[in-house]
């Protein structure tokens, strides 16, 4: 073995260790996220305001004191929850996860360090894996896994830098992530590996690179859409006059109104879309390149296509008066799923020229 290539084996090495190492930190933030989302269950504060809300007798009750950190706070009577106008909500945002307690939202300041240590940690295992075979680190699904966890992370994190109001996020974030990263260390694992010929190219950096950060933003978005359906269906029945379950009035009154939910996803999902055009246009341009046509309906460009007019139609029904609200979440939820099938259904189940899967 050359000295080069016993270097390289090496780093391949380091990466495996730096990935088990962030999949460990990220379930030390799991398990933070969740004491930050269980002490704001037990919250006075929340407590006191969601039976201020669910009872009719209170709506001319006075602001109510209550003992914090040894002295007194004034919690005011919160909003009942009404509908303002057809399509629209006067709702105010909720208090967050840790639901106004001070120990929760240590806990949820606790994860996102967790979270920012493990980011750093998993993006040492993608630069090492890419040291190690001297390229992108793009060739396989394992190779996308680690990255496109990373990015997902990383916008996460860039969203809160923005002081954007998404550690409600976290959770969910983490826990996908880390079954993004054991699926990628138990099924998708394969050793590093020089490039198939057809990818060979300075479009690899553009395309791909395009291709994570979209799916990444995708899935956010994602997310926000289904906890919009589930603070939708919340709202409706606060505001026909039912009385929803302890358990989702714990957890649904302490997310942002369904209302801040939708324009959030909207906003993420439009944001990136004429990106994943772009991703889709310079893929046909390295097709070009690679196998002498720009496009051939592949099974990946197929399926690139179908998500591209599945999130058109999502953006056209979202500015669409009669799609708005849980229609057009639904498609949001349909193009997302043909994304996740663009990736996982297509490289593992279906072959082709981007049969590049390695599994």
């Amino acid at each position: 073995m050359t000295l080069a290539a016993a270097t390289n084996e090496n780093l391949a090495e380091i990466s495996n260790v730096l990935i088990y190492s962030a999949m460990a930190v990220y379930t030390l933030a799991f398990f933070a996220y969740i004491a930050e989302w269980l002490f704001g269950s037990r919250s006075k504060v929340a407590r006191t305001a969601a039976a201020l809300t669910a009872d009719p007798a209170a709506k001319k009750a006075p602001a109510v004191t209550v003992k914090k950190a040894g002295g007194t706070a004034v919690l005011e009577r919160p909003k009942v929850t009404v509908r303002a106008a057809a399509g629209q909500r006067d709702v105010p945002d909720g208090p967050g996860a840790h639901g106004g307690d001070e120990q929760g939202d240590l806990y949820g300041r606790i994860a996102i360090s967790l979270t920012v240590l493990a980011f750093l940690i998993e993006l040492g295992g993608v630069i090492t894996r890419a040291a190690s075979v001297e390229r992108a680190p793009w060739g396989n699904m394992y190779e996308f896994n680690i990255t496109f966890s990373t990015v997902a992370v990383g916008v996460y994190l860039g969203l809160l830098a923005l002081k954007k109001n998404v550690r409600w996020l976290g959770l969910f974030l983490t826990t996908s992530v880390l079954l993004d990263l054991g699926l990628a260390v138990t099924v998708l694992y394969t050793a590093s590996d020089q490039l198939v010929p057809a990818l060979h190219s300075y479009w690899l950096y553009i395309h791909v690179s395009t291709a994570i950060f979209c799916g990444a933003v995708f899935y956010v978005g994602a997310v926000g859409t289904i906890l919009y359906l589930f603070k939708d269906s919340y709202e409706t029945k606060l505001a026909s006059g039912g009385r929803p379950g302890t358990f989702a009035t714990s957890v649904l009154e302490r997310l942002p109104s369904a209302a801040t939910l939708d324009k959030f996803s909207y906003r993420v999902n439009a944001a990136v879309f004429p990106l994943w055009t772009f991703t889709i246009i310079a893929g046909a341009i390295w097709a070009g390149d690679a196998w002498g046509r720009y496009w051939g309906w592949d099974p990946k460009e197929t399926w690139s296509f179908i998500t591209w007019v599945a999130y058109a139609g999502y953006l056209h029904a979202r500015a669409t008066a009669g799609w708005k609200g849980r229609k057009a979440a639904y498609l949001a939820l349909i193009a997302f799923g043909c994304w996740l099938f663009n990736y996982y259904g297509v490289n593992i189940f279906v072959s082709g020229k981007h049969s590049y899967a390695g599994v």
